[in-house]
């Protein structure tokens, strides 16, 4: 660091202006880090003396003379002047040095320096390069004029000074914990003397690390302390370095985010079934899971992702704040984990505090009896006397309005308004009636005008913002004050009309929310002279209201406070005589006259005293920030009224001024003078002017509140008197609402100065914010109240509100109340300090309650622009407010992001803004969110509109750039972890009859299958190959499939006949050119239609087994082609049956590049055969022998082959027979994927056996015509249809707004008796349910959706069929079925989840509900593995090594208690049987199984089993951009990704969203949140989500995510 060794002050004029100026240059932006460094170096190398650093002394240094640090700089450096004169033409707000309050950046610093030892890794978020280039902000965001960009509460935070936290010497008495020292600032803001950011980069590596000196500062010191000392400096750049070093991304084992750029995804076209890793069913359930988690899949451990997770599971492992007990019992329902107290919080001590009374309020005999009168007054006897004077946008006066013209033209409005705005005899306004004013801002003698104007026609004036477009922030809320004060006219001048958004025709716009308002323009030329006896009635000040003042508050509900002419009168009586005003002084306003400060003294109160006010537009205040300094020399004024910002800007410019001076300043108002962030830039403004004659006693804070009006100012000072004190706080005491003086932790301090005494005439007191007004203790921090003739009456239009705020009556610790007077509440919290001086340290709208503890948004703010923000934050712009998550606030930060800000700084800014937070004020950030510049809504000054966000931000509307999300450090109130209770058989489970403990055991059957009677029945369908040929026997030309395209039309059909010659033809071929043998596994490779009907039974004829397979996507082949080849390696196929396309797919060059086509069996295709027949048709010798192999890829990604044998296909075709009433003459239609469980059995097996004739759909036809599937069910009066869910959810979201579009085509589903979903999985209510309401409009009834239930061990467990009940619903609760137990809830209770019946069971088939790990039954309504007894259940698995274990473990298992003889499958699925009211067919209580999810994909998190599918569901709901969403864990994390169907910049809106609603409703903390493209999730053809084989894609780096947010 150059500056080391060189004492700045001591640097020539020149050269101190020109580092100036480099600082300058580099906080805009204007010139690079590295130019900076470079021109820096060259300026001072002919001054640097190359000595060792000594340490410091415990000594003061001697204030460096004042002169040399502020003189102004000499006219000869052109070039400067140039830069100058080109920068003044920019917003003051750009200046980036005003976001410094030195001391608390110290404190912010070192608590930062802190954290280096710690050193944590946090992951930076991945993100997709294309999503977010910033664009200029030019283009983002038109400039607009009006509204500029500082937040007015910013400047004054950031300012450029903070007086020093004295070190209060722990011996002092109590009585002394205000230190009765003026506090004043150790640091100059000349930027000449300060350490700009530029300078506190770190050092090259090589140097050693500067150990931080002790930081001492004495108790006392001299007053305005002009600069720093340069050993000061040296040391805060020492600390400064440390920071440097402990950057936190850059540990050694960070890694540079993966480079997503390259890959592209396919769209999800092809439904795909893909198993993860060719893991093929041959383990055992209970360590599939475990197994499979712990070695990564396969993945390379280097593999980005997982480093990222790795590094986050690392940040994870610190522990939690409240030290969570261990584990709680099964039984506990409770949610919140409540911390318990910590007995050290500090406590109020203080005795009961008396109420604070004002000097009494003089009475003066020339005082008027009404604020008009006054006007009158002056009006008539000092008529040239000037009252205002306003100016241009360049700062110079454009015009002044004399009493005597301000009278007249408020009388002639006056007269206008009453007389002269309807037709001759109807008067539009009564006195008492509510009228808008919408001025602007640079017009204030229009809005003088107006307001006497109104006040003379005693009709009440509401003044308002002017709109500006449809969109402001809080426009609605605005109507809402308009309507509830039920204004209908506003009263505007000319140039503003013009300016109002119109409509195309030229009418103004209606404003969202606004009544219908009647616009009145005021200009002189449009008002009628009153004649010579008209008067204006000026009756005695009354309690009538006077005008009503707008006041938004937190929640952005804007309301009116309404003023009584009593106390308009008598306010201003106060004020002049606690300001001391006298007749005819000069008043410079910054202020905005419409309300507060600016309406009450420069407007009411000047008048009263006939005072001429300057008053200093918002928008000159931009153009050029000096302007009122300029005014206060040139007119001489007296007084000026200015916000801190308007302090901060003039001190940046004040450079461009020589002689200008403020001696004859009396009162410097400082109106925000109440945040606690105004001491610095007061002490950092003296420091500047004192030089140009501004004396200390003249700076006057004050604190303001709508309701309460002025609550207490600080009066003009004596000179050479004291100045007044400063408190120097602990933020830990104020967080528990307590006053402690700060000693131990210097950084975690506030300095607040007072606002002087209470108003003449007023009572104060101090209550508790919360619960009844009970009366604080002197060392208590509470809401102000005040009692006082001169305070907002009401809310305008709302009693109920009004009585809260304004007729409090305070009671003492008894819950006494301690008077009959009423007190107005003022929204400050604050404290009576020595000497009744009053101490405001916050306001009741900026604070968030955290875990029982308050924090204040400003001082939350002050700390993240602490953390130097140059890089990153656009003008300072930070929101912070707190949202309500898991029972408890959670604090946001939200802020602006530059437009240059690069990845790396803004997640470097972002994650020392949460240390630093944490270590200063012990509350840990739950998001923080960058947005792009410009793009935060804005109050009508340009301050952030903080409701608005927070809106945006809970509708996923604010778009940021950057987010961070850091739940684990913040949430601490989860429910504990569940401990499993050790598993045992114990007593409680003792059966006694079909009772377990007391309860019905949970089982159910179907109806029996009954006994065939016919024996030649028996023959006929003991085997399928002999049903078809007794069919093309009995029935040749009966048709048993038509397979329709896409237009509807029949493209193929197969009778009896017809598919029995085909078969035979397939069975020579092949025996003939395949040369298989009998018993020999032959893959069938075929698209949905009746080739592979007829290839099936062409196998079975030639004896062999067919292997039903989905064929390769063509235009997908490397994603599809592995698995076909799995499937058959696995199943060691010695032949493949397929067409000619498929054929010449299989051997093509793109197949080659994914698996090796020289190795296929042999390959035949069947279009075009020779007519043979075989020698014989093959019959097996028993019904036991295997028919065919059913292969499919399970949800975990599990590739499993069941063989099903020649009995199980007749017992479940004849079960779905009685089940759905299926005969020769019937019709059904089948939309739905052939290839494995119930589908393939209905697609080619049933109809052969019932006889019934299906029409065929194949789903992918679907995609080019949607309706094809309903239009063909109302053409062909269709009363039994099978479909998927993918089918199901196509027509939802594809059809659901054209049912008026079908009805005109003619189609009717009153045809419809059952629409059965196949599935094997927890029937999707809300799709069934949304299916329903959709196609009712076209005849579909609500009762015909149900769903049917299979599984590997038996394809169809649950059919809803022609008879029985109708499938019912029911509501569990979530908590419960967490803990493994159903418990039934009413419909819509808190956290309920409804279940549908899963159809009716088939018959012969029987369910029992079993305990997973004891294998014993369980009770009705008891949650556990849903095992099966029936004729068609599965042989077992077809595996290479035949693992004889697993199989007697899933498909012959016995209870290990109850009834130990029979044999059950188990199906993998939890669920539970329930007897309901309802009666089966034969009269019969029925008994409905509900299915509630796969064991295999249960995610087991603290404790719990969770579903994925109810996490998804929520997260689904979250946002209307989320198309889909998947769930998996990894370690003990949860991922949640989620497709992103709206723009790329919607994607960062749903981490929060999404983290959100996990937490809320699951109670669950999300660790990785990955939005990805549509399509992205593969789904197999059930239309089921492959989460493994995702978790695997993701873990091996493969999604090309758009953005992946590692939540801390």
């Amino acid at each position: 660091m150059t500056d080391r060794a060189v004492d700045l002050s001591a640097l020539p004029k020149e050269v101190r202006d020109q580092l100036a100026e480099l600082d300058l240059e580099l906080s805009e932006g204007d010139i690079t880090q590295k130019g900076y460094e470079k021109k820096r170096t060259k300026l001072l190398a002919p001054y640097i003396i190359h000595t060792p650093v000594s340490p410091p002394q415990n000594d003061v240094q001697p204030p460096a003379p004042s002169s040399s640090s502020h003189a102004p700089p000499p006219v000869s450096s052109s070039r400067y002047r140039e830069r100058r004169t080109r920068r003044t033409h920019r917003s003051g707000g750009t200046r980036d040095d005003r976001y410094r309050s030195d001391i608390h950046s110290e404190a912010v610093q070192a608590a930062l320096a802190k954290h280096k030892e710690e050193k944590m890794a946090l992951p930076m978020p991945t993100k997709r390069r294309s999503t977010y280039v910033q664009s200029p902000i030019e283009t983002r965001t038109p400039p607009d004029s009006s509204s500029g960009s500082d937040d007015e509460t910013s400047a004054r935070r950031q300012s450029s000074m903070a007086a020093p936290p004295a070190l209060v010497n722990p011996n002092l008495q109590s009585q002394d914990w205000i230190n009765h020292s003026a506090q004043g600032s150790s640091t100059s803001s000349s930027a000449s003397s300060t350490m700009s950011h530029g300078e506190a980069k770190p050092q090259p590596q090589s140097q050693p690390h500067p150990q931080p000196q002790p930081q001492y500062k004495p108790q006392y010191q001299p007053l305005y302390q002009p600069h720093h000392q340069p050993h000061e400096q040296s040391r805060t750049a020492a600390v400064t370095d440390m920071l440097a070093q402990s950057r936190i991304a850059h540990s050694e084992n960070s890694v540079p985010p993966p480079d997503v750029t390259g890959v592209a995804h396919p769209a999800r076209g092809p439904r795909v079934d893909l198993p993860s890793k060719a893991v093929v069913r041959g383990m055992s359930r209970g360590q599939s899971r475990s197994s499979m988690m712990e070695t990564a899949d396969g993945v390379p451990v280097n593999s980005r992702v997982s480093t990222k997770i790795q590094q986050l599971l690392n940040t994870l492992k610190r522990p939690k704040r409240p030290p969570l007990s261990e584990f709680f019992t099964d039984d506990s329902e409770e949610i919140v984990q409540v911390p318990q107290p910590d007995p050290n919080t500090p406590r109020p001590e203080g005795r009961q505090i008396i109420p604070v009374k004002g000097e009494p309020l003089g009475v003066v005999s020339n005082w008027p009896p009404a604020l008009q009168a006054a006007l009158a007054r002056w009006g008539a006897t000092q008529g040239k006397s000037p009252a205002l004077t306003a100016l241009d946008i360049t700062g110079k006066p454009l015009y002044t309005l004399t009493y005597g013209k301000l009278w007249s033209r408020s009388v002639k409005l006056a007269y206008t308004l009453l007389n002269k705005l309807g037709t001759k005899n109807e008067q539009i306004l009564k006195p008492g009636d509510r009228v808008a004013l919408v001025y602007p801002n640079s017009d204030p003698g229009m809005f003088w005008v107006a307001f006497y104007g109104c006040l003379l026609a005693e009709v009440i004036p509401v003044p308002i913002e002017v709109p500006l477009s449809r969109k402001d922030a809080g426009i609605s809320q605005v109507g809402f004050l308009l309507g509830s004060c039920g204004v209908g006219l506003a009263l505007t001048s000319e140039i503003c009309l013009k300016g109002l958004p119109k409509t195309p025709t030229g009418e103004i716009l209606q404003f969202k929310g606004w009544p219908r308002l009647k616009w009145v323009i005021t200009d002189s030329k449009y008002l009628t002279k009153p004649s010579k006896d008209w008067q204006p009635h000026i009756p005695t000040a009354n309690t009538d209201p006077a005008y009503i003042e707008y006041k938004a508050s937190k929640e952005g509900t804007v309301v009116g406070v309404a003023v009584s002419k009593v106390a308009m009168l008598t306010h201003c009586q106060a004020l002049t005589q606690a300001c001391n005003y006298c007749e005819g002084e000069t008043l410079v306003n910054v202020l905005d006259f419409k309300k507060d400060m600016g309406l009450w003294h420069g407007v009411l109160t000047a008048v009263m005293n006939r005072i001429h006010t300057i008053s200093v537009p918002y928008a000159v205040m931009k153009a050029c920030p000096l302007s009122w300094v300029q005014r206060v020399h040139v007119q001489k004024a007296r007084v000026a009224l200015v916000k801190c910002r308007d302090l901060h800007w003039a001190m940046m410019a004040h450079r461009d001024q020589r002689d200008i001076s403020l001696a004859s300043l009396r009162m410097l108002i400082v109106a925000d003078g109440a945040n606690p962030w105004s001491v610095s830039s007061c002490d950092a403004f003296l420091n500047v002017f004192q030089s140009h004659g501004l004396k200390p006693e003249v700076i006057c804070p004050c604190a303001t509140s709508p309701e309460a009006m002025t609550v207490a100012i600080r009066r003009p000072g004596v000179p050479g008197a004291p100045l007044p004190a400063r408190a120097i706080l602990s933020m830990g005491g104020l967080s528990h609402g307590v006053i402690r003086v700060n000693t131990e932790d210097k950084n975690s301090a506030l300095t607040v100065q007072d606002v002087g005494h209470v108003m003449p005439g007023a009572l104060m007191c101090i209550v508790k914010p919360d619960g009844p007004p009970q009366l604080c203790k002197t060392d208590e921090i509470g809401e102000i109240i005040i009692n006082s003739r001169a305070g907002g009456n009401m809310y305008y239009g709302l009693p109920g509100l009004t009585k809260n705020t304004f007729e409090v009556i305070p009671v003492n610790a008894n819950g006494v109340p301690i008077g009959e007077i009423p007190f107005v509440r003022s929204g400050l919290l604050g404290f009576v300090g020595p000497g009744s001086l009053i101490f405001v340290v916050g306001k009741i709208e900026g604070l968030l309650m955290v875990s029982g503890r308050r924090h204040n948004a400003d001082d939350l703010v002050a700390t993240a622009l602490a953390v130097e923000p140059v890089k990153t934050v656009y003008r300072g712009r930070i929101a912070v407010f707190s949202v309500t998550v898991f029972y408890d606030e959670r604090v946001v930060i939200v802020a602006e992001q530059r437009p240059d800000a690069s990845e790396e700084d803004s997640f470097q800014w972002m994650s020392r803004v949460l240390q630093a937070i944490d270590s200063i004020h012990q509350v840990g950030l739950y998001c923080l969110a960058l947005v792009p510049a410009n793009t935060l809504p804005k109050t009508p000054l340009g301050g952030i509109h903080i409701s608005d966000t927070k809106q945006f931000y809970l509708e996923g509307n604010l778009h940021p750039c950057n987010i961070l999300m850091c739940p684990h450090t913040c949430v601490t109130n989860l429910p504990k972890p569940r401990q499993k209770q050790p598993v045992g058989v114990g007593p409680a489970s003792v059966m006694v009859g079909n009772l377990v403990a007391g309860k019905r055991i949970a089982q159910a059957a179907g109806r029996d299958l009954g006994m065939i009677e016919d024996q030649d029945l028996v023959r006929k369908h003991q085997y399928l190959t002999e049903a078809l040929q007794w069919r093309a026997q009995t029935d040749p030309d009966h048709v048993l499939y038509v397979l329709l395209n896409a237009k509807g039309v029949t493209v193929g059909t197969a009778t009896c006949v017809q598919l029995h010659k085909r078969a035979e033809k397939i069975a020579a071929a092949l025996t003939e050119k395949g040369s298989i043998n009998t018993g020999e596994n032959v893959v069938l490779l075929y698209p949905p239609g009746i080739d592979l009907i007829a290839a099936f039974y062409g196998c079975l004829y030639a004896g062999c087994v067919p292997v039903n397979v989905r064929p390769p996507h063509p235009q997908n082949l490397a994603a599809t082609l592995p698995t076909v080849r799995m499937i058959i390696d696995v199943s060691k196929a010695a032949c493949i049956l397929t067409t000619q396309n498929l054929m010449r797919s299989l051997r093509s060059k793109e197949a080659a590049a994914s698996v090796n086509i020289k190795t296929w069996p042999t390959i035949i295709d069947t279009d075009d055969l020779p007519r043979r027949r075989p020698p014989q048709i093959y019959k097996p010798p028993t019904a036991e022998m295997i028919a065919y192999l059913d292969f499919s890829v399970s949800t975990t990604g599990m590739l499993t082959g069941v063989k099903i044998s020649h009995a199980a296909i007749s017992a479940l075709c004849r079960s779905i027979k009685l089940q759905c009433e299926l005969y020769s003459s019937r019709q059904i239609a089948i939309c739905l994927d052939p290839y494995c469980g119930l589908g393939f059995v209905l697609w080619c097996l049933a109809s052969v056996y019932s006889g019934h004739q299906s029409i065929l759909i194949p789903p992918f036809e679907l995609e080019s015509c949607l309706s094809l599937w309903l239009s063909t069910l109302s053409q062909y009066r269709i009363r039994d249809t099978f479909c998927s869910y993918s089918v199901m959810e196509l027509c939802t979201k594809g059809l659901g707004t054209q049912t008026e579009v079908l009805k005109a085509r003619g189609v009717n589903l009153s045809c419809v008796r059952s629409c059965v979903v196949i599935a094997e999985e927890r029937p999707r209510l809300a799709l069934t349910q949304s299916f329903s309401k959709l196609f009712k409009d076209v005849g579909l009834s609500s009762r015909a959706v149900s769903t049917a239930f299979g599984s590997r061990v038996n394809l169809a467990v649950c059919l809803q069929g022609t008879t029985g009940p109708d499938p019912c619903t029911v509501y569990v609760d979530m908590k419960s079925l967490r803990h493994d137990r159903v418990r039934l809830v009413e419909r819509g209770a808190p956290q309920s989840l409804p279940l549908m019946e899963s159809g009716k069971i088939l018959p012969g088939v029987r369910v029992i509900i079993v305990n997973p790990e004891t294998r014993g039954p369980l009770g009705d309504s008891h949650l556990g593995e849903i095992w099966v007894n029936s004729p068609h259940n599965a042989s077992g698995y077809f595996t290479i090594y035949g693992e004889e274990s697993l199989q007697a473990d899933h498909f012959n298992t016995k209870l290990s208690f109850g009834d130990p003889h029979t044999l059950w499958a188990r199906t993998g699925y939890l669920g539970f049987v329930k007897r309901t009211e309802l009666l089966d067919a034969s009269g019969d209580r029925h008994d409905a199984m509900f299915v509630v999810g796969s064991l295999d994909e249960t995610l087991e998190l603290r404790g719990l089993r969770y579903h994925p599918t109810d996490i998804e569901t929520s997260v689904s709901r979250a946002h209307r951009s989320i198309a889909e969403s998947a769930v998996f864990t990894w370690t003990n994390l949860l991922v949640v990704v989620s497709e992103l169907c709206g723009s790329e910049q919607d994607a960062l809106d749903l981490v929060p969203l999404i983290t959100n609603v996990v937490l809320e409703e699951h109670h669950l903390i999300v660790g990785v949140v990955v939005i990805v493209d549509p399509g992205v999730i593969p789904i197999n053809s059930r239309g089921e989500k492959q989460r493994m084989h995702l978790r695997d894609s993701f873990l091996a780096d493969q999604l090309d995510p758009i953005y992946v947010a590692y939540n801390m």
